[in-house]
C-alpha cells in the first residue's frame, strides 16, 4: 500500500516548525555520542560517524518515505562494517557502501520492499541480537580500558586477560556513564521531570566528560582529525566474490533494518496520536529509495553505511516531530557541530563512548522478542541465528536461521504420531495424527500390520493431507484384513466414518457401520465398468487423498450423498445435473445405457444392474423443507435427541457468542465442528456490529450481546466474515445519491470498515502468507477487524474485558478454499493484523 505525503498549506508548515525544531534538537542531543560510538566500535574514523549521521538526516529525511524516520549509523550494521574495514580498508569500504546505496536503489525501482520484510521475525530478531552480543564483547573491552579482538570468540577468549589487566580509571569512567545513562530515565520528583527532557545518551556522556576533565584523569580521548585529511572512498580492490557478497551483505542488513524501523515508527505513531495528526503511513519503496540515496552520498563523502535507527526516530515521535523537516534539520546540527564543537568533542573519553554502545548491544537483545519467538515456537530459530552470527557473521548467521527454519518448517509438516491401543472391549484402534505422507509409511504399515486378522479395528485419521503412498497402505490392509475375516471403522477425528475407496464390495457391510453399504460405492464396486475406470475417489486429488467423511444408508436414497450435513440438497443436486449431462451427451444407445446405468448406480440404487431410473426433479419450497425436515426426524433427531433434553432441563450454557455473515454458505456448526449448546450465534448481513448510539442502529444486534455477555456468561466473541461477501461487494460499489433502502441503510454500519481500508492511519490485514487477492476479500478481513473495535464499544463487553473474564476473536473463513483462518494477536513486522492458518492440532 503506497502512502504518499498530502499536500500542507503554508499555515500548517509554519504551525509545525516549532515543534519539528524542539524534536531536531533532542534527536540531534541523541545522534552526537551515539554517531561517534558507533565510529568508534567499528574502526572507522570518528569524523565518518558524524558524515553518515548529517548525511542520513538531509538526504535520507528528504527523500525517504517514512516522515519520522531518523536515519544514520546504526548498531545493526557495525559487525558488518568492522568486518569490512578489517579485511579492506576504509577507503574501499567507502565504496562498498555506495554499491549497496546503488543496489538499493535498484530494490526500489523493482518496487521489493514489502518482499524484503519476508523472513520470518525469528530470523530477524536472531540476527539483531546476534550483533548486539558481538558489539557488546568487544566494547567491553574497551570499558575495561583495553583493546577488542578481531572476533567475538577472540573477545570471549580475552576477558580473563583483560580482567587480570584492569584500567581503574577507564573502568571508573564507564561504569558513571552507565549509571547515568540507566538511572537517568527514572529520576524522581518534579527536578527529574524537568532533567529527563535532556536525553540520557546526551546526559551520561556529558556527566562522564566532565567529571574525567574536572578531576583531570589520563585516559585515551576522542581525537577529531582534521577534515583535510578527510579519507574518500577509493576503487574497490580484492576478490571480486568477496566484494559482491560484502555489497549484498550491507544492501540486506541495511535495508531489513530501515524498513523494520519505518515499521516500527508507524506503529508507535498510531499508538500516540490521534488521526488528526498523524502523517502519511510510510511508503516502504521510496523509504528505500531514500535510503539507497543516503548510502551513496554518505559512501562518496567518507561515512559510514546509513540505515533507519529505530533509537533516534523514538525520541523525533515522542518528542512532537510533524513533518520530515525535524529530521532534516537534526542533519544540520550534525554538520554544524562536526565544524563548531571540535574541541568540546575532543574531551570525550573512548571509554565513555565504548559503554555507551556496549548498552545499546545488550538492548538489541530483547526480552520481547525472545517471548514473542517462544509463544510461537521458534526459540531455537532464533537461538541458532544468535550463535552463528556471534561465531560466523551476519551473512552467515542468516544464512544458517533460515535453513533451520526451512528445516523446522518440514520436520512439523512432516511430523506424524500413529499410536495402536486394544481397548477393554477388543478394539483395536490406530490414532495417525499430523499428515500422512511416505515418510510416515513404514510407521503405519508396522502399526496396521501388529492388528489381528479377525480383529475389529477402527482407523481414526486426523490430518488434512494423505499423499499415494499412505492412501495404497491403508487401502491394501483394509483389504486384506476384511478378506481374512476382520471388520474395520476409519474415522477423523470426531468420530464421523470415512472412506476409502476399492475395498471389497461387501466392506461396507463388514465395518460395523450402522448405516450400511454406500449406494454410489457399491454401484462402483459392483458395477465395476464405471467403478474400476475411475480407481480411487477423485474427491482426494491428484497425488493426496482427503478422507472422505461420508457413510450414506442406501435407504436414504438419492439426499444422502453427504454426512453429516442431510440433505444437502444444492450439492445432490449438482451430481445429479452433472450426471444427466454427461448421460445426454452419449453418442450411442449403447454408451447412453451404460451411462445410465452408472448413472442409477451413483444415485443409491446400489442394484448396480436396475433400470436407468431418472433422477427425481428438484423439490423447492414446502417440499424441499418438509423433505429435510423428515430426514432429520429420522436420522438425527434419534441420536441428539439425549442431548437436547438434557439441554431443555439445565438451559444453555453457550462457551461464546458467534457473529457471523447471513450468507447460506457458512454453516457454523460445520466449520467450528459444535454442536446443539455450543455458540450462541448472531447472523446478519455482513456480521456487522452497530456502534452503540449510532445513526439508524439495530438493537437486536446490542441486545445479543448484551444477553450473552452478561446473562449467559460467555467466555469469547468470535466475529466471523467470509470470501466472496455479498454485503462487502456492496459497500465497495456503492454510489452517493442512492435512494436508501432497508439493506443501504444497514450497509451504513460498515462504512467504519471502508474507510479504515482506505485510511494510512490503520494496520491493514492480510492472510498469513499472502496478500489480500482483491479488493473484497481485502475488505472482508478489514471488517473483521473494525467490528471488533466496534464490539469493545459496548459498556458489557469493555467492562468484561477489563475485568479478564472475556476474550475476542476475529476469525475469517474462505468459502472456495474450505479453510478457516484465525485473527493473531497484536500486528506483525508488516505493520499488519494477520489472519493465520487454523492447524489440524489447534
Amino acid at each position: 500500500m503506497t502512502a504518499t505525503s498530502p499536500t500542507r498549506a503554508p499555515e500548517g508548515v509554519r504551525k509545525d516548525f516549532p515543534a519539528d525544531l524542539s524534536a531536531s534538537i533532542a534527536v540531534f542531543l541523541i545522534a552526537m555520542p551515539l554517531s561517534l560510538g558507533i565510529a568508534l566500535a567499528t574502526g572507522a574514523p570518528l569524523q565518518a560517524g558524524l558524515v553518515a549521521a548529517a548525511v542520513g538526516g538531509i538526504v535520507a529525511g528528504r527523500l525517504g518515505g517514512a516522515p519520522l524516520q531518523v536515519s544514520g549509523p546504526a548498531a545493526g550494521l557495525t559487525v558488518v562494517t568492522a568486518e569490512l574495514i578489517q579485511r579492506y580498508g576504509w577507503r574501499t569500504t567507502c565504496a562498498i557502501t555506495v554499491l549497496a546505496g546503488v543496489c538499493q536503489l535498484g530494490l526500489a525501482a523493482l518496487r521489493t520492499a514489502r518482499s524484503a520484510l519476508m523472513v520470518s521475525p525469528a530470523i530477524v530478531h536472531g540476527m539483531l541480537a546476534g550483533i548486539g552480543v558481538t558489539i557488546a564483547l568487544a566494547q567491553l573491552h574497551i570499558v575495561l580500558g583495553g583493546t577488542p579482538q578481531s572476533s567475538a570468540v577472540a573477545n570471549v577468549l580475552g576477558l580473563p586477560a583483560q580482567l587480570a589487566d584492569l584500567h581503574p580509571v577507564a573502568l571508573g569512567v564507564s561504569a558513571l556513564t552507565l549509571v547515568v545513562l540507566l538511572g537517568w530515565p527514572r529520576l524522581p520528583g518534579r527536578a527529574g521531570r524537568a532533567l529527563r527532557k535532556l536525553p540520557a545518551p546526551l546526559a551520561a556522556v556529558a556527566a562522564a566528560t566532565a567529571f574525567a576533565a574536572l578531576a583531570g584523569l589520563s585516559l585515551p580521548r576522542v581525537d577529531l582529525p582534521s577534515w583535510r585529511s578527510h579519507a574518500l572512498p577509493e576503487m574497490p580492490e580484492g576478490p571480486v566474490l568477496g566484494l559482491i557478497a560484502a555489497v549484498l551483505t550491507i544492501t540486506l542488513v541495511g535495508s531489513v533494518e530501515s524498513l523494520l524501523s519505518a515499521v516500527a515508527t508507524d506503529k508507535l505513531i498510531a499508538s500516540e496520536r490521534g488521526t488528526d495528526n498523524r502523517p502519511p503511513r510510510a511508503d516502504l519503496n521510496r523509504e528505500l529509495r531514500g535510503q539507497g540515496a543516503a548510502n551513496i552520498v554518505s559512501g562518496a563523502l567518507g561515512g559510514l553505511p546509513i540505515t533507519g535507527v529505530a533509537v533516534r526516530s523514538v525520541a523525533n515521535v515522542k518528542s512532537g516531530a510533524a513533518s520530515r523537516k525535524s529530521s532534516m534539520m537534526h542533519g544540520f546540527w550534525v554538520l554544524l557541530a562536526a565544524f563548531l564543537l571540535v574541541p568540546l568533542l575532543d574531551l570525550i573519553p573512548l571509554a565513555t563512548l565504548a559503554a555507551l554502545v556496549m548498552a545499546v548491544g545488550v538492548q538489541m537483545v530483547s526480552i520481547t522478542h525472545l517471548r514473542s519467538v517462544t509463544r510461537h515456537r521458534e526459540a531455537l530459530v532464533y537461538g541458532t541465528t544468535i550463535v552463528a552470527v556471534v561465531l560466523g557473521g551476519v551473512l552467515e548467521g542468516v544464512a544458517v536461521g533460515i535453513a533451520v527454519a526451512v528445516a523446522l518448517a518440514l520436520h512439523r509438516l512432516a511430523r506424524t504420531r500413529i499410536t495402536l491401543e486394544r481397548t477393554a472391549d477388543g478394539v483395536h484402534r490406530v490414532r495417525a495424527r499430523g499428515q500422512l505422507t511416505f515418510l510416515a509409511v513404514p510407521r503405519l504399515s508396522r502399526v496396521l500390520n501388529q492388528i489381528p486378522h479377525d480383529a475389529h479395528a477402527v482407523v481414526e485419521l486426523d490430518g488434512s493431507f494423505m499423499d499415494h503412498a499412505a492412501y495404497e497402505t491403508i487401502q491394501d490392509w483394509q483389504q486384506s484384513h476384511l478378506a481374512h475375516g476382520g471388520t474395520l471403522e476409519v474415522t477423523g477425528r470426531s468420530g464421523q466414518a470415512a472412506r476409502i475407496n476399492g475395498a471389497d464390495p461387501a466392506a461396507a457391510d463388514r465395518t460395523g457401520s450402522p448405516h450400511g453399504a454406500d449406494g454410489a460405492d457399491g454401484a462402483e464396486r459392483a458395477g465395476g465398468g464405471h467403478g474400476a475406470e475411475r480407481g480411487h475417489d477423485t474427491r482426494h486429488g491428484e497425488g493426496g487423498h482427503q478422507a472422505d467423511r461420508s457413510r450414506r444408508g442406501q435407504h436414504r436414497g438419492t439426499h444422502q450423498c453427504c454426512r453429516p450435513w442431510t440433505p444437502w440438497q444444492n450439492h445432490c443436486d449438482h451430481r445429479a445435473t452433472s450426471t444427466r449431462t454427461a448421460t445426454s451427451t452419449a453418442a450411442t444407445t449403447a454408451a447412453a445405457a451404460a451411462a445410465a446405468a452408472a448413472t442409477d448406480g451413483e444415485n443409491g440404487s446400489g442394484d448396480g444392474g436396475s433400470p436407468d431410473v431418472s433422477p427425481a426433479p428438484r423439490r423447492r419450497g414446502a417440499g424441499q423443507l418438509a423433505s429435510g425436515i423428515s430426514a432429520f426426524q429420522r436420522d438425527t433427531a434419534p441420536h441428539v435427541r439425549d442431548e437436547l433434553a438434557r439441554l431443555a432441563r439445565e438451559g444453555q450454557q453457550p462457551s461464546q457468542l458467534f457473529i457471523t455473515c447471513a450468507d447460506s454458505r457458512l454453516v457454523t456448526s460445520m466449520i467450528t465442528a459444535s454442536g446443539p449448546g455450543d455458540l450462541f450465534t448472531v447472523r446478519n448481513v455482513g456480521n456487522l456490529v452497530p456502534l452503540p448510539g449510532a445513526e439508524s442502529t439495530d438493537d437486536s444486534v446490542a441486545a445479543a450481546i448484551e444477553y450473552a455477555v452478561d446473562v449467559l456468561k460467555v467466555d469469547s466473541i468470535t466475529v466471523c466474515g467470509h470470501s466472496g461477501c455479498g454485503a462487502m461487494q456492496a459497500l465497495l460499489s456503492s454510489a452517493p445519491g442512492v435512494a436508501m433502502t432497508p439493506l443501504r441503510r444497514w450497509l451504513r454500519h460498515g462504512l467504519p470498515s471502508l474507510e479504515r481500508m482506505g485510511s494510512r492511519h490503520h494496520a491493514w490485514a492480510r492472510i498469513s502468507g499472502r496478500l489480500p487477492a482483491d479488493a473484497v476479500e481485502q475488505l472482508c478481513l478489514t471488517n473483521v477487524v473494525q467490528q471488533l473495535e466496534h464490539l469493545r464499544a459496548h459498556e458489557s463487553v469493555a467492562r468484561r474485558l477489563a475485568e479478564g473474564t472475556l476474550e475476542l476473536h476475529g476469525m475469517y473463513f474462505h468459502v472456495g478454499e474450505a479453510q478457516a483462518y484465525l485473527l493473531s494477536e497484536g500486528e506483525d513486522f508488516f505493520d499488519c493484523r494477520v489472519f493465520d492458518t487454523v492447524g489440524q492440532h489447534a
